[in-house]
């Protein structure tokens, strides 16, 4: 193209320096028309080389700006990600930063308890003296990567979710170079989710927001566990991991009793709407324990109701009422076992237990918003139970308020406040009370 654009101007500098008695010979007139049709040809041909260009430019532009494969729900994967073969990733997560000043009633937690690092009803002390702590951490920041891609015309979904949490490879002397756990891994096709996952019992837009990494956990269903769950409309059927926890017959302490045979059993049915969402659920399992000398079971059963309800504008309403005979782990991240052990049967009764949370969202300005509650579990302890050990746990409650404010996309700080109390069988009570500042960058 170089060679023939050279020729063309040397030719036009020849027509110009020749002389002008010379423009009227034949031999003129021949240059002057092998130029013309020269000059058509290159016009063609640039032509041609333009739309071959535009059409590549526009060919890649949809490549990247359209990597959805067949049937992407909205709202998933491919709606924002990035594609490797006919895979789009997406990578998620935030970098989390908590500061917290706790002071307990009675007693201490012990530095490498996961309960320094946000509040566990359970661990709440009771008896001995007082203590005051502070307590930095960034064990709470979370990383995610999505998959997505098609199959057979439908929708294949991947998800893996980490943060640092309750780590024992890392300590604070020098690094803390905590490790990673796995939070939730699993496959969705087709309506059916296979993997580790937040139990179905649970609807999570009732989990209160807050500063800390988790409030108003007493009454709370929480919980997240392998599963096998079936997606059909507003039902939903599963079949979870089984483990239940057990009272021994001493009365004290806890048993994780793994041998059960009957996996747990989840029937919900929800409900959407520009009210919010509600949602009902049906817990049914077998709690076993089987050692070398005992093998004895029971079933267990819990009912909920959970939801967000809209308020006016902006504001809303999370709320957890919950209630049964042996839902042990599945509420108040285990504040009461599933069961106890009869010391003169030897048969397991299942414990009883009832209690909820509720929680009002206000926004105000342009991006802060105020959030208050309270929750609370209460056991219904065998009789036997309280004879053996009146130390056992009676009930669990805790309120909060906290302010948390976007000072930039995706970038949070907040302040909260937590009073907490757990009480025992016989009377006696211990207090937790904790102010954490937040920082929080999302990505």
């Amino acid at each position: 193209m170089r060679q023939r654009i050279t020729a063309l101007c040397l030719s036009v500098a020849v027509c110009a320096i020749s002389p002008v008695a010379s423009a009227q010979s034949s031999s003129t007139e021949m240059r002057l028309q092998a130029l013309e049709a020269e000059i058509a040809s290159l016009r063609a041909e640039l032509a041609a080389e333009r739309e071959q260009r535009q059409s590549d430019v526009i060919l890649l532009d949809q490549k990247v700006q359209q990597p959805v494969p067949v049937d992407a729900p909205s709202g998933t994967v491919a709606k924002a990600g990035f594609q490797v073969g006919d895979t789009t990733f997406k990578i998620g997560g935030y970098v989390d930063f908590d500061a917290s000043l706790t002071d307990l009633s009675d007693g201490t937690i012990g530095s490498s308890s996961i309960a320094r690092d946000f509040y566990i009803p359970s661990v709440t002390p009771v008896g001995g003296e007082g203590s005051t702590v502070t307590d930095f951490t960034a064990q709470a920041t979370r990383l995610s990567v999505a998959a997505q891609r098609d199959v057979g015309g439908k929708a294949a979904t991947g998800y893996l979710e980490m943060d640092f949490l309750g780590s024992f490879q890392g300590n604070e002397r020098v690094s803390s170079s905590f490790s990673p756990r796995l939070r939730r891994a699993y496959l969705d096709y087709m309506g059916v989710r296979i993997g580790q996952e937040w139990t179905t019992f649970q609807n999570t837009s009732a989990i209160p927001e807050s500063a800390s990494f988790l409030v108003l956990s007493d009454g709370m269903v929480f919980n997240r566990q392998p599963l096998v769950r079936l997606t059909r409309g507003n039902f939903q059927f599963a079949l979870e991991n089984p483990d239940a926890t057990v009272t021994p017959a001493s009365g004290a302490g806890r048993i994780e009793a793994d041998g059960n045979i009957v996996p747990d059993v989840v029937a919900r049915y929800n409900l959407k709407g520009d009210f919010g969402n509600l949602s009902l659920a049906a817990l049914g399992r077998q709690l076993r324990l089987e050692t070398g000398v005992v093998d004895e079971a029971t079933f267990g059963y819990a009912l909920s109701a959970s939801g967000r309800i809209n308020v006016g504008e902006r504001d809303d309403i999370r709320f957890n009422l919950v209630g049964g005979e042996g839902a042990g782990r599945y509420v108040g991240l285990n504040a009461i076992n599933g069961a106890a052990m009869d010391p003169q049967s030897g048969d397991l009764e299942a414990i009883g237990s009832f209690g909820g949370l509720i929680a009002w969202r206000h926004p105000f300005g342009q991006t802060a918003r105020l959030n208050i509650g309270y929750s609370g579990l209460w056991a219904d302890n065998p009789d036997f139970l309280t004879d053996l050990n009146p130390s056992a746990t009676e009930s669990v409650q805790s309120t909060f308020a906290a302010v948390l404010w976007d000072i930039a996309p995706k970038v949070t700080v907040g302040v909260e406040g937590l009073y907490g109390v757990k009480e025992l069988e016989n009377g006696d009570d211990g207090s937790i009370s904790r102010l954490t500042f937040s920082t929080k960058y999302g990505f």
